[in-house]
């Protein structure tokens, strides 16, 4: 089987055919599946998609069990938590629905973990991290595009005088470097390439 598009997050099971691994969807698997918007709904109270999957959290007052539903708890609502909480070992703790946020100072509010200042976040060296709330991702670094290319993704530069993305003058020539490009005035004119005189 050859799929000439590739499949991302999936494996090829027929002429351009994806099958995808679960928590992704779209005709090459690049699609995250956003399981919240799913019916029946996989969480009782409160669902936050993640990178391939999601995470449940519970309402103050209620407490997560391990099978996703949310059980009335008092000793949760007089922890005031803001993403339910646990018992353990009868303490109770609040929870956080993700590993990329952590519990503030307060012990009942969730606050970010930026992983893209923290160097939590390893990208390949052609990809730079973008930080969302509760988690991050890799993209192209400026001047690249994600291809799909000999059987894989990759990040591909961008030859701004061809997408004519460029912003040289009329009397100047586009010349494509790796991850951006130059300008250069044509013969008879002088400038910078971008004003040409």
């Amino acid at each position: 089987a050859t799929c000439g598009h590739g499949c991302k997050y999936g494996e090829c099971m027929g002429p351009n055919k994806c099958k995808c691994f679960p928590g992704f969807t779209g005709k090459t698997c690049n699609q995250d599946l956003n399981e919240c918007g799913l019916k029946p709904r996989p969480c009782e109270h409160r669902c936050m998609n993640t990178h391939g999957s999601y995470k449940c959290y519970c309402l103050n007052g209620y407490m997560l069990m391990p099978d996703g539903t949310c059980a009335s708890s008092r000793t949760c609502a007089m922890v005031n938590c803001q993403y339910g909480c646990e018992e353990v070992k009868g303490q109770v703790q609040c929870l956080c629905p993700s590993g990329g946020l952590q519990l503030g100072p307060n012990g009942r509010t969730c606050i970010d973990i930026d992983e893209c200042s923290t160097g939590k976040a390893v990208c390949s060296y052609n990809r730079r991290c973008v930080n969302t709330f509760g988690s991050f991702y890799c993209k192209c670094q400026l001047g690249y595009e994600l291809k799909y290319t000999s059987g894989r993704y990759n990040c591909v530069d961008v030859n701004e005088c061809v997408t004519n993305t460029h912003r040289c003058n009329l009397h100047a020539e586009c010349l494509n470097t790796e991850g951006s490009f130059q300008c250069k005035c044509k013969q008879g004119y002088r400038g910078s390439g971008f004003d040409c005189a």
